[in-house]
């Protein structure tokens, strides 16, 4: 903002007026991991992006994930991260390593809020009932405590929302046996914010958002409906892991959520940037009756 002077300054807030008045008291759903978590300038950043949007009158929710400092743990410890079809292989070692792992990042989430001068509560998804799962086999094999949700009491976050904390929620559940397991972020941000009817679902990830080629750099796609994300999926097309992502923002359209979009975690500002301007940085999938409309 230096180089800025100040009438470019100014432009800038007036063209985030009409956003802030839409979003205004709605809850938007930060996911947050990747590289994004893996470097201490982008973490602030990110941060510093969910604290502006609560002071502007949003009501964000944080998921995190962990994986990657999940995976430095496991090494540490002398044993070997594995993973089938995307997901971690979790004995009973590895979801104790997780668990611990992922309530540290929690509660490092919590701290940067909180110097920000916004108050933050981390809970799990076993605070207040809050993500119940059964057993997730990936392409039916057994890859141990990673959990499946098959339901989210969101009171606790209304709670929370209501007297103006910002939760932020580690993916970890419990079965009707109330065994612990590990839930993949991406899963557990998409049930939350359709369990909250939120306005938004933000996806930091390590993409700039979502190509029809992604070795062609011309085929970026900044928005498209759920019915296209579908096409998209259908096509074979989408690889890797966007495809259960992407699967995910379809799911969360077709459940009521307004808008979900796909972001660059490793661009600063990259979230504040999608949500405040006209032509946003990332891949906006809207609702397909909401196709014309620019906000």
């Amino acid at each position: 903002m230096e180089h800025l002077s100040a009438l470019e300054k100014a432009g800038v807030l007036i063209e985030a007026l009409p956003y802030i008045q839409k979003f205004n008291r709605k809850i938007v759903v930060v996911k947050y991991g990747g590289s994004a978590m893996s470097n201490e300038e982008l973490q602030k950043n990110v941060i510093k992006d969910v604290v502006l949007l609560k002071l502007v009158g949003f009501k964000p929710i944080i998921v995190h994930g962990g994986g990657k400092e999940i995976s430095k743990w496991v090494e540490k410890v002398g044993m070997e991260a594995r993973f089938v079809n995307g997901l971690r292989v979790t004995d009973a070692d590895t979801m104790e390593i997780a668990e611990m792992v992922l309530n540290k990042v929690n509660k490092r989430l919590v701290t940067m809020v909180e110097e920000l001068g916004v108050q933050a509560i981390g809970v799990s998804g076993k605070d207040g009932g809050l993500l119940k799962v059964e057993k997730k086999f990936a392409g039916g094999e057994d890859i141990g405590f990673v959990g499946n949700i098959t339901d989210v009491n969101p009171k606790i976050l209304y709670d929370l929302l209501e007297k103006d904390f910002l939760p932020i929620i580690a993916p970890i559940g419990l079965d009707d046996a109330f065994q612990t397991y590990n839930i993949n972020a991406d899963d557990a941000a998409c049930a939350i914010a359709k369990a909250v009817g939120a306005e938004k679902l933000a996806f930091l990830t390590d993409i700039e958002g979502l190509y029809r080629d992604f070795s062609d750099k011309s085929t970026f796609i900044s928005r498209l409906t759920a019915t296209e994300a579908q096409e998209l999926i259908d096509s074979g097309m989408i690889g890797g892991g966007m495809l259960p992502k992407l699967g995910n923002c379809t799911d969360a359209i077709r459940n009521g959520v307004n808008r979900v979009h796909i972001l660059d975690g490793r661009t600063p500002h990259s979230l504040l940037l999608e949500v405040f301007t006209n032509k946003g940085v990332g891949t906006a999938i809207v609702a397909d009756h909401e196709k014309e409309h620019m906000l």
